[in-house]
């Protein structure tokens, strides 16, 4: 069983034509959309490809189950799910451009 320890690892398994091949099965599964966001009542879809520009990224495969811990999970597609690039972050613990809430909320003498 492969492991996936290192960044080394990881990045060799995330851009294997196996693990692209199943992405890609996950996103049709889960119709390019964010099951996060649909579970909150919310759409978020994939961006469209534009002519002559590259397309942005919106969606995230999500292991489930990390392949760090569940390397057995790597590429079972039930441990998948489309996740925008918004709730992959929240999940992962990674907050971008907001600062943390203040203990305080008093005016500052």
């Amino acid at each position: 069983m492969e492991k996936y320890k290192t960044e080394e690892q990881k990045h060799k398994f995330y851009k294997s034509g196996e693990w692209n091949k199943l992405r890609l099965e996950a996103l049709e599964r889960d119709n390019h959309e964010c099951q996060q966001c649909k579970r909150e009542g919310k759409v978020h879809v994939d961006s469209k490809k534009v002519e002559g520009e590259r397309k942005s990224i919106e969606l995230n495969v999500h292991h489930k189950y990390e392949i760090e811990h569940y390397p057995q999970l790597a590429m079972v597609l039930d441990n998948l799910e489309t996740l925008c690039l918004n709730c992959h972050n929240k999940i992962h613990d990674r907050v971008f451009g907001e600062q943390k809430k203040k203990r305080w909320d008093d005016e500052m003498w």
